[in-house]
Parts: C-alpha cells; sequence; structure tokens
C-alpha cells in the first residue's frame, strides 16, 4: 500500500469515529416526545418527564458541540420552548430558530464569554419551581462561559482580565483538563455546581457530551450543574506543583487563599440540596467514538486493538510510545498481527518551550516523526493520524497532523528540520509546508483526541 491509500484509510476510520458521537443524532435517537410525555433513554440513564407538570421550557447550554444538540431539541421540543440560549465557540453554530445563539471565546474567554455568563445566570433566575430546564454541556464550556468572582469586603473582585491570565498561565504550563477546570470552578460565580444553585428550585436534565478523560461529570465545562469534588486547597496545591503562583494576579490568589483558609464559601458538593432536582445524563464519549473507529478499521481489513480511551499526561511522550508500540507490532506481531491498526483517545497535554503555532494532536504527530527519525528503517509501514474531534487542535484551523517515514523525505527535501519545529512548538507550520494536517473544519461535537496507527510491514 501507499501512502497516500494508508493516509485515507486514517481519515476515513476517523470520520467514522466522527459520525458516531455527532451529538444531533445520538440526542434524536434516544429523546422522544409523544403528546406532553418527554422521554429520554441513554444507555443507563432512563427518564420520563410529563411536561404538563411545567409552566414554562428553557432550553440554554454551553460548549462547542452545543449547536448540534440545541438543533436536536428543536427538532424535539418545537414551540414548546419558550426561552433558549446556547454559547459556542466562533464558527460552531447551526441555524437555531427557538434557541438564542452566543459566539465567544475559546480557549481563553472574552467579552462574550462574560456576556453569556450574565445571559445565563439571568435565565435561571427566572426559573421556578414550575419551570423545566433543559442544560446543554460539551467540552469548551468553561471558556465560552466566564462569570469572574464576585468579592466583597473580605477580597477584590477577578476581572476578565484576571481570568485570562489565569487561563493562558495554565494552559502553558502543561496542568491537566481537571487540574484547569478545578481552577477555573473556584475563581468563578457559575462553574463547579454553582449554575445549579442559581437554576433552583426548578427542574434541570443536564445532557452531557464528554471531553474529560474518565467522564468525570464534575470536570466537563467546569461541571456547571455537578457536585464539585476539588477545593480552593486543591487549587493551591496545583499552583505549587508547576510552580506559577507569580503569574497568577494576585487578586485570583488572594481568593485562592481566602478560601482554602475557610474565609469563603466553597463550592456546592456533593449531598447538596440543590442537586435534588437535577439529573446529569451523559449521551456521549470518548469511547464511543473508538468503538466507532473499530468497527471502521475492520472493515478496511485490518486486525484492530483499542489500547485505552484515557490517554493523558505529555504530547511528545504518548508519541514515543506509539512509535514504541508500532515497531513492536512491526517485528514480532506484539499486540496484533499485520497489518494492524491501533487505536487509542484521551487527552494529552503541551508544556509551552517555543513560540510557535499548533495543538497537542500535531505535537504528536511531530514527535513521533522526530522517533521516526531515529530509526526509519525499522519505521517503514507506520502511519500515524492524531486528531481533535471538535476539528481543532490548540488555535488552529487543523484537527491534527499525520506522521510517516515518508514524510520526512518531503520535509528534508525543502530544509524543514524536525528537532528545530518540536523545539520550538511549531507543528502547524511544519505539517503545513509538507500538506501533512487534517483538516475537517469545525465539526460540532467534541470527546477529547483520538489517535489511529496503522501498521502494514
Amino acid at each position: 500500500m501507499n501512502r497516500a491509500m494508508e493516509f485515507q484509510h486514517l481519515s476515513d476510520i476517523f470520520a467514522a469515529a466522527l459520525a458516531r458521537v455527532d451529538p444531533y443524532r445520538m440526542i434524536l435517537n434516544r429523546v422522544r416526545l409523544n403528546g406532553s410525555l418527554l422521554t429520554i433513554d441513554i444507555e443507563d440513564d432512563f427518564f420520563e418527564v410529563d411536561l404538563s407538570d411545567y409552566r414554562q421550557l428553557y432550553v440554554m447550554g454551553t460548549g462547542k458541540a452545543t449547536a448540534k444538540m440545541a438543533l436536536a431539541f428543536e427538532e424535539i421540543l418545537g414551540e414548546r420552548i419558550d426561552r433558549g440560549l446556547i454559547a459556542v465557540k466562533y464558527g460552531h453554530t447551526e441555524t437555531l430558530n427557538h434557541i438564542e445563539t452566543l459566539e465567544a471565546g475559546h480557549p481563553v474567554p472574552d467579552d462574550n464569554s462574560v456576556l453569556a455568563g450574565q445571559r445565563m445566570l439571568e435565565m435561571a433566575a427566572a426559573a421556578d419551581e414550575k419551570t423545566l430546564v433543559i442544560h446543554l454541556i460539551s467540552g469548551g464550556g468553561s471558556a465560552l462561559l466566564a462569570c469572574p468572582f464576585q468579592g466583597d469586603h473580605r477580597v477584590e473582585s477577578l476581572s476578565l482580565a484576571d481570568k485570562q491570565q489565569v487561563t493562558r498561565a495554565l494552559l502553558a504550563c502543561g496542568a491537566t483538563i481537571n487540574e484547569i477546570n478545578a481552577i477555573r470552578k473556584h475563581l468563578s460565580d457559575i462553574k463547579g455546581g454553582r449554575l445549579a444553585r442559581a437554576i433552583a428550585p426548578a427542574r434541570c436534565l443536564s445532557f452531557i457530551l464528554s471531553d474529560v478523560v474518565g467522564d468525570r461529570l464534575d470536570a466537563i465545562a467546569s461541571g456547571l450543574t455537578s457536585p464539585d469534588h476539588t477545593t480552593f486547597a486543591d487549587c493551591l496545591e496545583i499552583l505549587s506543583k508547576y510552580d506559577i503562583a507569580g503569574e497568577i494576579p494576585t487578586k485570583a490568589l488572594a481568593v485562592l487563599q481566602k478560601g482554602a483558609d475557610g474565609e469563603l464559601k466553597e463550592t456546592p458538593k456533593p449531598g447538596d440540596a440543590i442537586f435534588d432536582r437535577v439529573a446529569n445524563i451523559l449521551i456521549g464519549s470518548n469511547y464511543v467514538s473508538l468503538l466507532a473507529a473499530r468497527d471502521a478499521a475492520r472493515q478496511w481489513g485490518y486486525h484492530t486493538t483499542i489500547l485505552t480511551s484515557q490517554v493523558s499526561g505529555e504530547a511528545r511522550e504518548w508519541a514515543k510510545v506509539l512509535v514504541g508500540i508500532g515497531k513492536d507490532i512491526r517485528k514480532a506481531s506484539v499486540l496484533s498481527p499485520k497489518p494492524a491498526c491501533i487505536i487509542a483517545g484521551g487527552e494529552t497535554t503541551v508544556t509551552l518551550r517555543g513560540k510557535g503555532k499548533g495543538g497537542r494532536n500535531q505535537e504528536i504527530a511531530l514527535a513521533a516523526l522526530a522517533e521516526m527519525q531515529q530509526d526509519p528503517e525499522n519505521c517503514l509501514g507506520l502511519y500515524l493520524l492524531s486528531a481533535s474531534t471538535d476539528g481543532n487542535d490548540g488555535p488552529t484551523d487543523a484537527a491534527g497532523a499525520f506522521a510517516a517515514v515518508e514524510l520526512l523525505a518531503d520535509a528534508e527535501q525543502i530544509g524543514l528540520a524536525v528537532g528545530a519545529f518540536l523545539r520550538n512548538n511549531d507543528a502547524y507550520t511544519f505539517f503545513d509546508q509538507i500538506n501533512g494536517l487534517l483538516k475537517t473544519g469545525p465539526t460540532n461535537t467534541n470527546v477529547c483526541d483520538l489517535q489511529i496507527l496503522i501498521v502494514t510491514e
């Protein structure tokens, strides 16, 4: 087989994974309205809600995949929707008739993120015990919905600029999404279950598409309607772990310190009465997409193995593991006979060392090329795609990138040094010059990342 064919197979396998976690289709397949009876049947969750028990119905939500979720509920509920508002990343939109869309900043919040947060809290305040709130959550919601902590006589209020500085510091240091969201929750008036507090006493059904390794509901979009298991003290430990306290605004540090000292109220915890009328329903995850990728790879004739859905850690270290697995399969059919397809998912991190352009998936592909360059003869027949299911890897227009020994020759021909681009975290520039990027455009779904490794010889 040739490179073009293998790259096409990788693209097709990835497309099959995306199709399986299309939130529009997933909701239409599992949510039904018969007369006034709304039935939800998703995996282990089954609910029946009689809409005639409620005086008003709101649809609200946030995240990069939320527009498709909203589109499905518009089709199901139609004119029954009294008020609707969602916050999405710029460009991640659908045409909606009953639900207003606000586009906002990601991964760093902007003025529209603050506007969206204010508007959501206003809607929540208007809900009462005769209101049913359909709440839609997907990855990216933490940045898209910003309500900087409002202080009092004990501590100053935070500004959007403060939140932006905190976000940038956390993204640059290599902190995990769970760690980032722990701090976001404690510097916010809407995250960490605080939106559930605002919605109460209304009934709330939260439909959640997971972009978090392990599918922790309190971490997805910073747990807007979920009990929070983290504390102010945890936040201080995270800052110490990455030695970034000096990069955090003084006002933000003061909030965390006073919270850890018990002077500020903690986020709502498990057992809080505000969650009595809240149901958090997981509709899709990274593992579901891996199953679809496996099925597609088998149709192409590959012996296929799902390695894990819980990849984390440094992107370039995970790249070394993937190349090592490929070499073992090539040499001794470890894990699988050839032709083999190894599939993994999760979300890695990148510790920024340079000032280049890229994302964690492009970093994985470039680091894999660096490994292949050390031993090209034993890496022949290895083809890797690492890509983000939302279609945007980091602050770029690419979902991810490919890696194969053949690309090394293309790079050498035009004088590109793999190591130099890797040191500068400049994977996008590198792959853009050798046609090694995968560009899907916004997919309007979001369940972390996929790595697909094919071994042919």
